[in-house]
């Protein structure tokens, strides 16, 4: 495979993941963003923990979607995260996903 080729297939990989992420974010409740992932979850715990003067993140996710192109099943039903780097965490406002009705009425 060419260096295009592997390229191109990434791309279109990306650019599948983001239709999915699409499809699925109002199904979520919270986004979730660490130094190597971002997650869709229904609901998070965030505990922060040290140990010999590090101070890290235990992140619990419920019913959640990974961002990862590589990851066959990008739906999981539990998942714990350690990071040693901050976390964002955002509660999704729903109506953002939602077409106003006004837009539906010819």
């Amino acid at each position: 495979m060419s260096g295009d080729e592997l390229e191109n297939y990434e791309s279109d990989m990306e650019l599948q993941l983001y239709r999915e992420y699409k499809t699925v974010v109002g199904l979520f409740n919270y986004v979730v963003e660490t130094e190597r992932r971002f997650y869709l979850a229904n609901q998070v715990d965030v505990k922060t923990l040290s140990n010999a003067g590090e101070v890290y993140f235990e992140l619990t996710l419920t019913d959640a979607w990974v961002w990862d192109i590589y990851r066959q099943g990008r739906f999981v039903k539990s998942v714990k995260v350690l990071t040693f780097k901050d976390v964002n965490v955002e509660e999704l406002n729903r109506d953002e996903f939602q077409i106003p009705k006004e837009g539906l009425e010819s």
